[in-house]
C-alpha cells in the first residue's frame, strides 16, 4: 500500500503542531517551511483553505493518503451517528494505530512496520494489513518469537500513555480493544466538523 515517505518536519512544521509526536527539529523551527516561513505576514485563507488543511492535517497524522483518506470518510458517512466522530473512530480503530496507543510501536509509521512485518496477532491469527479495522472485544498482542525484538522492547518500556479504550500489559505484550473511543477521549488536535463540511461540498 502506499504511504507518505517525504520529510516529516517539513509537514509538522506547515501545520503548526508536531502531529508525528516529539520532534528535535520541529522544536527549532515551528513556523511554517519555506522563504517566507518566519514571515509574520500571512495571508487570509478562505473557509475552503481552512477546511483543506484540517483534512490534510488527518490525512498525515493517521498516515493516509488521499483514496484511503476518501474511502473511510464515505464509509463513516453512511453509519448511524455523527459523520465525524464516525471518522475519528474509524481512524483510530485501523490496526497500525491501535499498536501505537498500546506503545508497542513509538510512532504509528513504526507500528505500520510492525504490522507488515507480521509481528502482530490479533484473536489467534497474524495479520498484515496496517488499515485492518479492529473491533471492540478484539485481543491484540505480540508474536511470541517477536517479543524479544529491541525496537519492540524500548517502545513498550518507554510508553506510559493509557487510554480509556484500550488495554494492554506489558509483561505479556497482550492487549484488548475494548470499544470505539468516545470524541472526547481521543487526543488528537483535529476538528472534524472541518472535514465533514469539505467534503459535503
Amino acid at each position: 500500500m502506499a504511504r507518505y515517505i517525504g520529510p516529516k518536519t517539513k509537514i509538522a512544521r506547515k501545520f503548526g503542531e508536531a502531529i508525528y509526536g516529539e520532534d528535535k527539529y520541529f522544536d527549532r523551527r515551528k513556523y511554517s517551511p519555506g522563504q517566507h516561513g518566519a514571515s509574520k505576514r500571512r495571508k487570509s485563507v478562505s473557509d475552503y483553505g481552512v477546511q483543506l488543511k484540517e483534512k490534510q492535517k488527518a490525512k498525515y497524522t493517521y498516515g493516509l493518503l488521499e483514496r484511503q483518506f476518501r474511502n473511510t470518510f464515505e464509509k463513516a458517512s453512511r453509519k448511524e451517528g455523527v459523520t465525524g466522530e464516525n471518522l475519528l473512530q474509524a481512524l483510530e480503530s485501523r490496526l497500525d494505530n491501535v499498536v501505537y496507543r498500546m506503545g508497542i510501536a513509538r510512532t504509528r509509521t513504526q507500528a505500520r512496520q510492525f504490522v507488515g512485518h507480521k509481528h502482530i496477532i490479533v484473536n489467534g491469527d497474524v495479520v498484515n494489513i496496517a488499515s485492518f479495522h479492529v473491533r471492540p472485544g478484539d485481543l491484540i498482542e505480540v508474536r511470541e518469537r517477536s517479543k524479544s525484538m529491541e525496537p519492540i522492547q524500548n517502545a513498550v518500556a518507554a510508553s506510559n500513555a493509557s487510554y480509556s479504550w484500550i488495554q494492554f500489559d506489558k509483561t505479556s505484550m497482550k492487549g484488548k480493544f475494548l470499544e470505539l473511543p468516545a470524541r472526547e477521549a481521543i487526543p488528537e488536535n483535529i476538528n472534524e466538523q472541518l472535514i465533514v463540511e469539505l467534503y459535503s461540498k
